[in-house]
């Protein structure tokens, strides 16, 4: 009988770490463009976003949906941590060239 107590225990200790284990995801941005302009993550994860600015001068990664701004340096990158998100369609865009967007697909 404990060792099946032990057992479950651990178990409910166990799933909630292991099912927060993130999503790691990377973009680039070049010429004013990101790359890829579409990005896919699971829902309900926490999502590692690396940005890496490939272009001379500094850029925003901004996101009004997704409550985020970054600068980033020319020839720099950023790490944008995102909380757990719901399944949708959250835009995003260097706040510096706003013809600069892309999307992240959440599902």
């Amino acid at each position: 009988m404990k060792i099946v107590y032990a057992i479950t225990l651990v178990a409910a200790l166990i799933a909630p770490a292991m099912a927060q284990q993130g999503a790691s995801l990377s973009i680039t941005v070049k010429n004013h463009q990101f790359q890829p302009a579409t990005l896919q993550a699971p829902a309900n994860v926490p999502i590692t976003l690396r940005v890496k600015n490939l272009d001379p001068a500094p850029m925003e990664f901004e996101s009004v949906s997704l409550r985020v701004e970054k600068v980033i340096t020319g020839g720099g990158e950023g790490i944008v941590r995102l909380r757990p998100l719901s399944a949708g369609r959250y835009s995003f865009f260097d706040d510096f060239h706003q013809q600069t967007n892309g999307v992240l697909v959440v599902r």
